[in-house]
């Protein structure tokens, strides 16, 4: 199937067509959809016809966008029509659109498009690809909420459940106590934790369901993905529950069913059909005021759609991810629980911020998978909140390699992003989102401040703290993306593509430094090469974390050590910081003459996520998705299923084994009566096990993670 000329189609236009289909020709929509795209026909006007046959042409003849929105937009020729194959068959081969964000009513929006592949989502994190065009690496996120798989009860969302067990806690997100001490051979108590106690709602037996009662009361704490503090105007995702109507509710429970059907369907058997009903429920959640949700089901959607055509790019663990958000964020509405993030307009929001004075950290070249490019310029405020300012529309790499040097529009300020990287703004009558990016609503005035090198405050807290200490805050918020960090390093050497370093302090582990964006075309890789030349080099890296790689660190920028002999030697007009993604590292920004004592052996030490058992768990995981509940249950069809559970519980993985078990236990139950009709059809069971293990799988990487930095 080719859908190169096909024009977008609005997921809500897709679905209703699905729906007019009876279910004879739903049983040949997959096949129709498969050979309709190589028929397509360009027309003079915009329009793209497709032909079945000598006496059906389905047309479609997008709108001033360029999208079909309506539809009326897609007409078929034949007697059918519009409840026939044909029409249903080219809108499913079409790719699907991003939404359009909807004004909110009484707060100052931006008007700018939003990059990647959906409203409120990040676009595919390929080469050069950013978490957000133009959003601060902050966004919260919500941790999964389940009930006990094992049980041969299995409430639906919605419906409050017994209450998990004594074991329950109230902890969110991977602690640092529970990762500090993680790893293969580690005593049974220790990481079992990490899906017992530290995930919500989590207790002896599993997961708790929505609302259940060992879920913290609202306004008793934090929820995951909380900001540490508020920001100046306005609650920035404070503590107290957000309420969820009744029609939420509904689309909450519509996701969690449609959801847990494709789930236990798996790619294999997941065709346009589910895919509509997915869509359908998504554009329900739109209506609704769930842009997070729905911007979840379109993920997955899309997903479905790039396993089945087996593109080179899709993995299957990024499906599985976008599954696990699905339905967390299904079962936490469906239940009535919200959260920051969960509810509200799809258009991001401002509200009124007062004067602030925030200072240029670094700036950081944005690269969408979908053709926006730009640039995101990370601030800090005098409080310590992380703002950032971002330029990104159309234009690709041209764009993102040209937005660096580019005029930040921002209430008549003069300076450029390179200059407000090195130095800072005063602004009245700021505009603040939730996730910290700075608005430039009427009324916004900004006056450049002088240069502030990192060695003064504030930006000279974010180097102050061992990097463990400040990795395990930043991977304990359970966020999307974790937020920037800085650490006083010495070069070791390069290991592959990777340069290998070693925090200058007592017993430091060596940290892998990865590029940021992989693009040729862009800087990073380039400089960490001409790093990696000179072992023994004292340096000052600011960057990001990985939560899913072991000691890992993505380097946005770099600058001298203070007091150091053997550091960069940077001209006076960078303000002693490189940007990495455009500032170019030469032979005279370095020492001449390396120090006396010798360098070290570039050797990566032990990674402990890698040699933990946890795969285990991750391949039973992807193996669902794939195949489907019938293939989660053949691994239990061996002459001895358990002893894959027996690495997981001698490496201290008791809870991964015991959730395992349970997943793999509901994919195989299937009760009948005497006639060998199915009792109970439902999805529920399974896709709660799979929740469960799939999140404690996450809480349990991370926790590794967090270790590997000690």
């Amino acid at each position: 199937m080719s859908s190169t000329l096909l024009p977008p189609v609005a997921p809500e236009v897709l679905a209703e067509a699905v729906e007019g289909l009876t279910a004879r020709l739903r049983k040949r929509l997959d096949a129709a959809v498969e050979a309709c795209g190589a028929g397509a026909e360009a027309g003079p006007d915009g329009t793209v016809a497709l032909r079945f046959g000598e006496d059906a042409v389905v047309t479609l003849s997008p709108g001033p966008s360029g999208t079909v929105t309506d539809p009326a937009q897609a007409v078929c020729t034949c007697l059918l029509a519009p409840r026939c194959l044909h029409r249903a068959a080219a809108l499913g081969a079409a790719p699907l659109a991003d939404p359009e964000p909807e004004p909110l009513p009484g707060v100052d929006t931006e008007s700018g498009p939003r990059p990647g592949p959906a409203a409120g989502t990040s676009p595919e994190r390929g080469p050069g690809s950013h978490p957000e065009a133009g959003t601060n690496p902050l966004a919260g996120s919500q941790t999964a909420a389940r009930t006990d798989p094992a049980t041969g009860s299995h409430p639906a969302p919605g419906i409050l459940p017994e209450a998990a067990g004594a074991g329950s806690g109230t902890a969110t997100g991977t602690s640092p106590e529970a990762g500090a001490g993680a790893g293969p051979g580690a005593d049974a108590g220790a990481l079992p934790e990490v899906g017992a106690g530290s995930l919500p709602g989590v207790g002896a037996k599993g997961l708790a369901g929505p609302g259940a009662a060992a879920r913290p009361a609202a306004g008793s704490g934090p929820l995951p993905g909380d900001r540490p503090r508020a920001r100046p105007g306005g609650d920035a995702g404070g503590d107290a529950a957000v309420a969820v109507t009744a029609a939420q509710r509904a689309a909450g429970a519509g996701l969690w069913a449609v959801g847990a059907e494709a789930l236990a369907a798996g790619v294999t058997a997941a065709g346009a059909v589910a895919q509509a009903e997915l869509l359908r429920a998504a554009h329900t959640a739109r209506l609704a005021g769930l842009p997070q949700a729905e911007a979840a089901a379109l993920r997955v959607v899309r997903g479905l759609r790039a396993a089945r055509e087996r593109h080179a790019a899709q993995r299957l663990g990024d499906l599985s991810a976008a599954f696990r958000e699905l339905l967390t964020s299904a079962a936490l509405l469906a239940s009535g629980t919200g959260g920051p993030g969960l509810t509200g307009g799809a258009r991001r929001a401002y509200t009124a911020g007062g004067s602030l004075r925030v200072y240029g950290l670094c700036r950081e070249p944005v690269l969408s998978a979908t053709g926006y490019g730009g640039v995101v310029t990370h601030l800090l405020g005098a409080d310590g909140c992380a703002y950032s300012l971002s330029d990104v529309r159309p234009g690709g790499l041209a764009r993102a390699r040209g937005a660096g040097a580019a005029s930040v529009a921002l209430g008549g300020g003069v300076l450029d992003h390179a200059g407000l990287a090195r130095a800072g703004l005063r602004v009245v009558g700021a505009t603040v989102s939730a996730d910290g990016r700075l608005g430039a609503g009427r009324g916004v005035r900004a006056t450049p401040m002088p240069v502030t090198p990192w060695t003064a405050e504030p930006l000279a807290a974010l180097f102050a703290r061992p990097a463990a200490e400040a990795v395990a805050e930043l991977l304990s918020r359970e966020e999307a993306e974790p937020g920037l960090l800085g650490c006083d390093v010495e070069v070791v050497g390069a290991a592959g593509e990777h340069l290998l370093v070693r925090e200058a302090r007592a017993d430091a582990p060596l940290l892998r430094l990865r590029p940021a964006h992989p693009h040729p075309e862009l800087a990073h890789t380039a400089n960490l090469r001409r790093l990696a030349g000179y072992p023994g080099l004292a340096v000052r890296v600011l960057g990001r974390p990985d939560p899913d790689r072991a000691a890992t660190l993505s380097p946005l920028a770099v600058g001298p050590v203070p007091g150091a002999a053997y550091t960069l030697r940077l001209p006076p007009e960078w303000r002693d910081r490189a940007d990495l993604g455009y500032d170019r590292l030469q032979g005279a920004h370095f020492p001449g003459e390396a120090p006396a004592a010798t360098a070290e052996a570039a050797v990566p030490g032990p990674d402990p996520l890698a040699d933990a058992p946890l795969w285990r768990v991750g391949r039973l995981l992807e193996t669902g998705v794939a195949g489907g509940r019938r293939a989660v249950a053949e691994t239990a069809r061996g002459p001895q299923p358990l002893t894959a559970y027996g690495p997981l519980r001698r490496a201290g993985f008791g809870a991964a084994a015991d959730l395992t078990a349970a997943l793999v236990a509901e994919a195989d139950r299937r009760p009948r009566d005497v006639f060998g009709r199915l009792t109970d059809a439902s999805s529920d069971g399974y896709a709660w096990a799979w929740l469960a293990a799939s999140t404690h799988l996450k809480a349990a990487r991370r926790s590794l993670v967090t270790a590997s930095w000690t």
